[in-house]
C-alpha cells in the first residue's frame, strides 16, 4: 500500500509537466505568428523591395515583399505609392524582418457576394408570369 501512494504523485507530476509541454512542442520551430497592419504608405522603395507602412495603432514598420507575396487590388508592388491610404500587410517574422503574405486595398464598399433572390428581381412565392 505504501509504494502505491508515492507512485501515484510522481505520476501525476509526470503527466501535469507532459500537458505543459505539449502546446510548445506541438507548433514547428520555424513557424512565425502571423500580423495584420493596416494604414498609410510612408514610403517605397523598389530596389529593396520593401514599403514602410504607418499603422495608427503600431506605429511605423517596414514590410518586405517577395515573389510569393499575394496582391489584391494593388497592380503589386509598381502599384504602392507613398500616401496612400487603407493599406492591409498580413505578415509574418522572418529572420527578423517583417515579410509579406499579402497586401491588398481595404474598403472599397459594393456588393461582395450574396446570392439574394430579391436581388435577381424573382418572386418570392414563386408565383409570377411564365411559372
Amino acid at each position: 500500500m505504501r509504494f502505491i501512494r508515492s507512485i501515484v504523485p510522481v505520476a501525476m507530476v509526470a503527466a501535469t509537466a507532459a500537458v505543459a509541454a505539449a502546446p510548445a512542442a506541438a507548433a514547428p520551430a520555424g513557424s512565425a505568428a502571423v500580423r495584420e497592419f493596416e494604414g498609410t504608405v510612408v514610403s517605397v522603395n523598389r530596389a529593396e523591395r520593401t514599403f514602410r507602412l504607418r499603422d495608427s495603432e503600431r506605429g511605423t514598420v517596414r514590410i518586405r515583399v517577395t515573389r510569393s507575396t499575394r496582391y489584391e487590388r494593388i497592380d503589386g508592388l509598381a502599384g504602392l505609392r507613398a500616401g496612400m491610404r487603407r493599406i492591409e500587410a498580413t505578415v509574418r517574422r522572418s529572420n527578423g524582418r517583417w515579410v509579406a503574405l499579402e497586401v491588398e486595398r481595404s474598403g472599397g464598399g459594393g456588393e461582395h457576394g450574396g446570392d439574394d433572390e430579391d436581388d435577381r428581381g424573382g418572386d418570392d412565392d414563386n408565383s409570377g408570369p411564365g411559372r
